[in-house]
């Protein structure tokens, strides 16, 4: 895309802790920046990507099914090191390329998800578009967040888990219209659930210790908040349960609901204790 568009979405996607509108309004997206292959300069381009759950996502190489790789694929191949921005997150990454049966697979679940892909590789012609594992570098210290403090870090990534609940609920909204359910479903559910298992880890081994420390008044609400993400941890699979056997749209949509509901008043509740003490 010509470069003053991606600098248009990009500034969007920044101001917006990853919410667009237009081109990309509704989908996944993320920006990847590279350094170049030639001139050794960063670039930050603008990618739509699969979640792949563990510690990777996927984006493909498709430049909108043009016969010549994208530029921010051929950087990779030379400097395979990249940052990413997810919307709340910005971390260094690995990019592998991936190969033979393991690429194929990982494209037939994209192009599932989103039948764009193969519309792409249509008109890619002789061009297979490569599939890029993006894998997260851990780096020491808590993650890297686009927020002033700890407590606007806690409302950022409890509204993106709102926004990924949106997205499970809109799927079976769908169904319950007579649409068929299908992988980007999954997707949603796999993308809420490994990022909630892994932000109540974070706050059990580090938030709650440091606020306890330096608020003890906070002691029962914390001890509330433990006892909560234990119930929470059942819920997810619950929902994993609702989401991979589907039966009924309708009742699968009034037992999300249901779950969904209790997940909303724990996240609610977590904010009212927590952000005062933390700032934002």
């Amino acid at each position: 895309m010509p470069n003053d568009f991606n600098q248009q979405v990009i500034d969007e996607f920044r101001a917006n802790n990853g919410r667009v509108g237009g081109w990309f309004e509704g989908g996944r997206l993320l920006l990847l920046t590279t350094t170049g292959a030639r001139t050794g300069t960063r670039h930050t381009t603008p990618l739509g990507y699969l979640p792949d759950g563990g510690d990777r996502v996927l984006v493909i190489a498709s430049a909108g099914g043009s016969p010549r790789h994208p530029d921010w694929y051929r950087n990779v191949l030379a400097h395979p090191q990249v940052t990413v921005e997810s919307g709340a997150f910005t971390y260094e990454a690995q990019a592998v390329v991936l190969e033979g049966e393991e690429r194929d697979r990982s494209f037939a679940r994209a192009v599932e998800a989103d039948r764009g892909w193969a519309e792409y590789q249509e008109k890619a012609g002789d061009r297979v578009l490569p599939v890029v594992a993006l894998y997260e570098i851990a780096a020491p210290g808590p993650p890297n967040i686009r927020a002033g403090s700890t407590g606007e870090a806690i409302r950022l990534v409890h509204d993106n888990f709102r926004h990924e609940l949106a997205r499970i609920r809109d799927e079976l909204r769908k169904s319950d219209a007579g649409a068929p359910l299908g992988a980007q479903l999954r997707v949603n559910c796999l993308t809420f659930c490994q990022g909630l298992h892994n932000h109540h880890t974070g706050e059990d081994t580090a938030l709650f210790p440091f606020v306890a420390d330096r608020h003890p008044a906070a002691a029962p609400a914390l001890a509330r908040l433990r006892e909560e993400h234990e119930r929470i941890a059942e819920l997810v699979l619950e929902i994993r349960q609702v989401v991979w056997t589907v039966g009924e749209p309708g009742t699968a949509l009034a037992e999300f609901e249901r779950l969904a509901t209790e997940l909303e008043a724990h996240l609610t509740y977590e904010e009212e204790q927590l952000i005062p003490l933390l700032g934002g």
